[in-house]
C-alpha cells in the first residue's frame, strides 16, 4: 500500500491531464503541476516484441493520451495540435498549460533513425522553447542513447524499469547538439532512365522534392532531397551492409527478435556482401574517390579539395562519438598529429563541426575494438560536399543516422551533388554516463580551439542550397506545397 503511494506520488510529476491534448475535453483541475512533464513516442516496430511490451507499461503508468505509437500517429501532427492548444489555453489565462510547456520533455523509444524523425520535427517546428529529448535504446546500434548516457542494449520493459528511466529523465541534464542538414540534388534529361527514389523507402529524416527550372526551356528536371542527421551520413561499403540487413528484415520480421541475434545477422551480411573480402568485379569495391570528388569548407568559409585515399571504400560524416552500436572512429590523435593536420580536440558535439572518416574494409574497422584504434581521420569541416563522377556508378549505398538507402545515380550526363551544412542546434537529455562533450565540457578541461565555437544559426544564403536548408522537411506544416509525402 505505502509502495503504490510513492509510486502514485511519483507519477504526478510526469502527468499531462488530457484536456491539454484534446480541445473538445473539459478543464481538469490538477492537484500540483508536474515538475517533468513528459511526451512520450513509441516506435512499436523496434526491438521486436519490445516496443510493443514499452508502450503497453507506459500507457498503464501514465495518461494513455501522453503515449503514442510512431505507427499510428506521426510526430509533428501530434506536437503541431499539442501547442496550438497550450496557446490557446495560455492566452485563456491557463498557468497549468504554461507551466507543462515550459517543463516539457520528450522521450523517444526506437532506433537512431526513429530518434532523428523526432529531433527533426523539433527543429522544422521552430518553437520558442523546443523541449529537450531522451532516447530509449530500441534499435540496433543505438548511437545517439549511448552517447548521452541512456545505454546501448535494449531496456527492460516491466514497471520497474520504465519508473527508473523516467527518474533518470528529471534527472537528466539538457545539452546542446548539432544539427546538420543535408540536400542531394539531381539533375538528369528527361530521357534519361535514372528514377528518384521512391518516397516510401526513404529514411524518415529524408524528403523528396521536385523544383521548377529557373530556364522554363530547359529539358533537365531537378529531384532534391532534403533532410537532416544529428549523429552520421555515411557512404560506401558500411551503408551497403546496412541496407542489406534492413532490406532482410522487412521480408523476414520474425527473424529479428532480438538485438544480439540482430547483431550476428549484421556480421553475417558483412561477409556476405563482400566488406570483409571484396574481388575486384565486385560493384562496390569501387572506392569513394572514384565515385566522387569531396570538398570540404572549414569556418574560414572557403572550399577545398579533401584528398581521399585511394584505399577508402567507407566515408563517414560524424557529429558524435559513437558508430556501428558504440564504437569511436575518430579516436584521439596524439598532439603531434593535432598540430600538423591542425584539427580541433577534443571533438564537441557542439562546435559546428563534423569529423570525416574513412575505412578501407571492415578488417579495418575492426581496429576501433582496441583501446586507441580509429578509421583514417581525413579532415573536420563546417561543410562537406560530394559531387559524383558522371557515368562512375549507377547507384550508391548511404545512410543517415542508421537509416540506409540505395540512391540510384543516372548513368548519363546527369549531375548529382550532396551538400551537407551546418543547421543550428537541437536539445538533448544527457545521464552522468553521458560521453559525448560539449563546448562547456570543453572549456572545463582546456582551452577550445577558436574555430569551434559554435552558433545557433548558419547564414550562408548567397549559394544553391540556401533556400532547401531553411528547415528539415520533417514537419508537415514546413514542406513545400509539391512534396512527395509518405503516406
Amino acid at each position: 500500500m505505502k509502495n503504490n503511494l510513492v509510486k502514485n506520488n511519483m507519477l504526478k510529476e510526469f502527468y499531462i491531464p488530457t484536456y491539454i491534448f484534446v480541445p473538445e475535453s473539459p478543464v481538469e483541475k490538477v492537484s500540483q503541476i508536474p515538475s517533468c512533464p513528459v511526451i512520450v513516442f513509441i516506435n512499436t516496430k523496434s526491438g521486436g516484441q519490445l516496443g510493443h511490451d514499452l508502450i503497453v507499461t507506459y500507457r498503464k503508468l501514465l495518461n494513455t493520451s501522453q503515449v503514442f505509437d510512431l505507427l499510428e500517429e506521426a510526430p509533428d501532427k501530434v506536437l503541431h495540435k499539442l501547442y496550438g492548444n497550450m496557446e490557446r489555453l495560455m492566452r485563456d489565462g491557463d498557468t497549468v498549460a504554461a507551466e507543462i510547456r515550459r517543463r516539457l520533455r520528450l522521450i523517444v523509444a526506437g532506433g537512431d533513425g526513429t530518434a532523428g524523425w523526432l529531433l527533426g520535427v523539433v527543429s522544422d517546428l521552430k518553437l520558442v522553447h523546443p523541449p529537450p529529448v531522451a532516447t530509449v535504446p530500441l534499435g540496433t546500434g543505438n548511437n545517439l542513447p549511448y552517447s548521452f548516457g541512456w545505454g546501448k542494449r535494449n531496456p527492460g520493459t516491466d514497471e520497474k524499469s520504465v519508473l527508473s528511466f523516467l527518474q533518470s529523465v528529471r534527472q537528466a541534464k539538457e545539452m546542446k547538439i548539432d544539427s546538420w542538414h543535408i540536400v542531394m540534388k539531381m539533375e538528369s534529361p528527361k530521357s534519361s532512365t535514372c528514377d528518384p527514389i521512391a518516397p516510401l523507402d526513404l529514411p524518415h529524416s529524408l524528403h523528396a522534392f521536385h523544383r521548377v527550372p529557373n530556364n522554363p526551356q530547359d529539358k533537365e528536371y531537378s529531384c532534391t532531397f532534403r533532410g537532416g542527421f544529428w549523429n552520421y551520413f555515411s557512404m560506401g561499403m558500411d551503408a551497403q551492409v546496412s541496407y542489406a540487413f534492413h532490406s532482410e528484415r522487412k521480408l523476414h520480421p520474425e527473424k529479428f527478435k532480438n538485438q544480439l541475434s540482430n547483431q550476428k545477422t549484421y556480421l553475417k551480411l558483412a561477409c556476405t556482401q563482400g566488406w570483409f573480402c571484396a574481388s575486384l568485379c565486385h560493384p562496390m569495391s569501387r572506392n569513394i574517390a572514384h565515385l566522387s570528388k569531396v570538398k570540404i569548407m572549414k569556418k574560414s568559409g572557403k572550399w577545398e579539395t579533401l584528398e581521399i585515399p585511394q584505399s577508402i571504400r567507407s566515408i563517414v560524416c560524424l557529429n558524435l562519438p559513437s558508430f556501428s552500436g558504440g564504437l569511436n572512429p575518430w579516436g584521439t590523435p596524439s598532439e603531434r598529429k593535432q598540430r600538423k593536420r591542425d584539427l580541433v580536440m577534443p571533438p564537441l558535439v557542439d562546435d559546428g563541426l563534423l569529423e570525416i572518416v574513412g575505412f578501407k574494409d571492415a578488417w579495418h574497422g575492426l581496429v576501433l575494438l582496441s583501446p586507441k584504434g580509429h578509421g583514417t581521420r581525413l579532415a573536420q569541416a563546417h561543410r562537406v560536399q560530394f559531387k559524383f563522377h558522371k557515368g562512375a556508378t549507377d547507384h550508391a549505398y548511404m545512410r543517415l543516422d542508421g537509416e540506409p538507402w540505395n540512391q540510384p545515380l543516372p548513368k548519363d550526363d546527369g549531375k548529382v551533388l550532396v551538400e551537407i551544412s551546418h543547421a543550428g542546434q537541437v536539445k538533448m537529455l544527457a545521464t552522468k554516463n553521458c560521453i559525448a562533450k560539449g563546448i562547456h565540457e570543453a572549456l572545463a578541461m582546456s582551452t577550445v580551439h577558436p574555430e569551434s565555437s559554435s552558433s545557433s544559426d548558419d547564414t550562408d544564403d548567397d549559394d544553391d542550397f540556401a533556400e532547401e536548408r531553411k528547415n528539415f522537411g520533417a514537419a508537415l506544416s514546413f514542406r513545400y506545397m509539391d512534396d512527395a509525402t509518405k503516406e
